[in-house]
């Protein structure tokens, strides 16, 4: 009998999107989260097994990390089903079994697996989790199309950053000139750190790069190494650094080609599966006009500030850089609205918008300033009165709000 992994140590937060997978516990669908490494979805995992089993419900939690499962539940559904009742658990108790499974994409063919399941076993609802979507869905097949819904798990948000760090924070709330200045002070600390929950949670900088050098090394290096099969890792680890140093820049292809002396189309290649795995973001232009935002450069953002940061200058920096800065609202941005609101804006004759967030019909520029007194009301009132948009944002982190359009990072 194989034994079942017991819980995490030390304390387990509730994230922001635990309150949207709840809504799907008792749904016949498979959940899935998928998301980079160490962006804490194992967790989540061992967090909502804890509120099931806190409900009296039945759970069952599987670590493919450790291959004896792999080879089980590779041997297909009969097998794993003998595993669970050699554990003491029945399917046909008339009670609904909660099966966890961290790391679905070691197993060989996961959508046979799962498809199985999700049809003919009705007392089994399934929780599972992956490494990165491209992982995931180079495994996946059509037939689980209608049976998953899911969920794109990142590093934390600044307001997970301030439940780890159990400082009292209440949205939209207006707040003394002391409390902003603390929240100031946390917020300067995310953006220089970033927000992987292990970092967070680490106090002394030395072991917070050492950590964050650990995630670079074993997984973003390694897990795209293997998936691109690269070939030369000197070339790749200087294109790592440069994109990091462009991170809130346009990126162009052919110049970062000579740059770095690899193929445009090996380049390409490498973008895809950073992009896929959760490292970067390609943010495309906005325009009304398809053919021609097609042909506009995108801009490229990291998803953490303090993995950016290790690539580019080798180690966490003591004061914010602007593009860092942008990088780290860039990042708030994707988790509170998603991958696909957000664009940004440039004209031919170069006037420029940092952000464009697109909700259904709705578009709301937002720029992005260190200091609110650096803004220039100019261009924003240019796109307003060609898009007929009446409001907009201004995100800064010091100075004065002029006006109900200027937030700091915590309200954006």
């Amino acid at each position: 009998m194989l034994k079942v992994p017991m819980m995490i140590n030390g304390p387990i937060f509730e994230r922001t999107a635990i309150g949207e997978i709840k809504k799907y516990l008792h749904t016949d669908d498979i959940i899935v989260l998928h998301g980079a490494r160490q962006v804490g979805k194992t967790s989540i995992l061992y967090y909502l097994e804890h509120q099931l089993k806190s409900q009296k419900k039945i759970t069952y939690f599987i670590d493919l990390e450790d291959s004896r499962f792999v080879k089980i539940l590779d041997a297909g559904v009969d097998d794993f089903l003998r595993l669970l009742r050699e554990d003491g658990i029945h399917i046909d108790s008339g009670k609904k079994v909660f099966v966890f499974i961290d790391e679905i994409q070691y197993l060989k063919n996961p959508s046979s697996f799962l498809k199985l399941i999700a049809d003919h076993q009705k007392g089994i609802k399934l929780i599972v989790s992956g490494s990165s979507s491209f992982a995931i869905k180079t495994k996946f097949k059509d037939s689980l199309v209608g049976r998953t819904v899911n969920f794109e798990i990142f590093n934390l948000s600044f307001k997970e950053f301030l439940l780890f760090k159990k400082y009292l924070f209440e949205e939209g709330k207006v707040y003394t000139s002391k409390k902003i200045d603390e929240l100031r002070g946390l917020f300067k600390e995310y953006i220089l750190f970033g927000g992987y929950p292990k970092i967070v949670l680490t106090h002394e900088t030395e072991r917070k790069e050492k950590y964050l050098q650990q995630i670079i090394d074993t997984y973003v290096k390694k897990d795209i190494r293997d998936l691109a099969d690269v070939k030369d890792i000197d070339k790749f680890n200087k294109l790592l650094e440069a994109l990091a140093s462009q991170s809130g820049q346009q990126l162009n292809i052919t110049e970062l080609s000579n740059t770095t002396r690899i193929a445009k189309q090996t380049i390409e290649k490498y973008l895809f599966i950073m992009e896929n795995t959760y490292i970067i973001k390609l943010v495309r232009p906005f325009s009304r006009n398809i053919r021609s935002e097609l042909f506009k450069l995108p801009k490229i953002y990291f998803y953490d500030t303090g993995l950016m940061q290790m690539l580019w200058l080798k180690g966490l920096q003591k004061e914010i850089i602007g593009n860092v800065f942008e990088t780290a609202i860039f990042a708030e941005l994707i988790k509170k609205y998603n991958r696909e609101s957000v664009f940004y804006w440039r004209t031919k004759d170069k006037k420029e918008i940092d952000f464009i967030l697109k909700i259904k019909n709705d578009l709301l520029p937002i720029e992005v300033k260190l200091n609110f007194e650096q803004f220039n009301f100019s261009i924003i009132q240019y796109f307003n009165s060609h898009y007929m948009v009446n409001k907009y944002k201004v995100v800064s982190l010091t100075g004065t709000p002029k006006s109900k359009f200027c937030v700091y990072p915590w309200d954006v």
